[in-house]
């Protein structure tokens, strides 16, 4: 009966880090939505972001801001699973010496992804909202020279 016991209760603890480990490798899956292109254009210029998956645990993108043929903003994206973690990792050109700043996910849901870093200058959050009719609102927010700024950029799928 004691070895019975025994091999239950190995196999139930065995069974349940599996099932552990998939939720947590399947993190990731939540921000499926923020692949393809997504473009905001106004008079002051294009905000293109493009997103693609470059495994399952992980996506990359790229970011532009051009405004009459000049790209007056442009930063690459990685946003990877780390053990229970999403990672937001932003390199912008021509800040922190082209290294990457890193943002760790604070909430994923189906329709919300947040990634806050307190100890960055600014943004020290980053939010990306799925909404309606294939838009997406990327917000960026923190403490910007001791005022608190937030940044909306609704963008459409192209």
């Amino acid at each position: 009966m004691f070895q019975k016991t025994t091999l239950l209760l190995v196999l139930l603890a065995v069974v349940s880090c599996k099932k552990e480990e998939t939720v947590e490798k399947d993190k990731i899956k939540l921000a499926d939505w923020l692949i393809g292109t997504w473009e905001n254009k106004t008079e002051d210029g294009v905000l293109s972001e493009s997103w693609q998956k470059v495994n399952d645990s992980t996506f990359s993108a790229t970011s532009y801001f051009i405004k009459n043929d000049d790209t007056l903003h442009s930063e690459k994206i990685t946003l990877a699973q780390k053990g229970e973690m999403l990672l937001y990792s932003a390199t912008v050109n021509g800040q922190n010496n082209d290294k990457a700043v890193d943002f760790g996910s604070t909430t994923e849901s189906e329709n919300k992804l947040v990634f806050e870093n307190p100890s960055h200058d600014y943004p020290q959050k980053i939010t990306y909202s799925k909404g309606a009719n294939n838009t997406l609102t990327a917000e960026i927010s923190g403490n910007l020279q001791g005022k608190m700024t937030k940044e909306k950029f609704v963008m459409s799928k192209k």
